[in-house]
């Protein structure tokens, strides 16, 4: 099978928006969700390619710098590993909103090069997200969409919905 798993980082991997977490700037902001490292072992086991594809504004912004941001995802690995999971390969878009690159989502770029990169079948792969950038991102590269979690702000249509990645995980393996 060469289908992927491609997830968006914040509030789909690790916590936001939370009592103890605004923003992912350090690696001590960076707190697993729950179930998320059994879900991506379960994706790992059924042989799906496991992608992050992240914006990461504030790079752009100036609220952080890249060798911090290398940091954190490296803390994600770590944490990862703990449940024996592991991600493939990671794509972020370092620039500014409203920047207009052709990486950051919505628009589906990050998405495509990791699908080129690795080889994988973008017609046979989920893109999934809590925002709807994520799900337009993910509906323009050609993958299948899954809005996770339950933010009031979302105004586009996923092909599924679950609460979490582990219920996800759980529906398609």
């Amino acid at each position: 099978m060469n289908a992927g798993i491609f997830l968006d980082r914040d509030g789909v991997i690790n916590e936001l928006l939370s009592s103890r977490v605004k923003f992912v700037n350090k690696p001590k902001d960076f707190y697993l969700l729950d179930g998320v490292g059994q879900a991506i072992r379960m994706f790992n086991d059924a042989g799906y390619h496991v992608f992050v594809v992240t914006n990461q504004g504030g790079i752009g912004l100036g609220y952080m710098k890249e060798s911090l941001l290398h940091k954190v995802h490296q803390k994600m690995e770590d944490d990862l590993a703990e449940f024996s999971a592991k991600i493939d390969d990671i794509a972020y878009c370092p620039h500014k909103p409203h920047a207009n690159c052709a990486c950051r989502k919505p628009k589906p770029q990050m998405i495509l090069d990791l699908a080129e990169k690795h080889q994988v079948d973008i017609q046979k792969s989920y893109m999934v997200g809590d925002r709807t950038p994520d799900i337009e991102a993910g509906k323009e590269a050609g993958t299948k969409t899954v809005l996770v979690g339950n933010r009031e702000e979302n105004q586009v249509e996923a092909d599924m919905y679950f609460q979490d990645l582990l219920s996800f995980a759980e529906w398609i393996v």
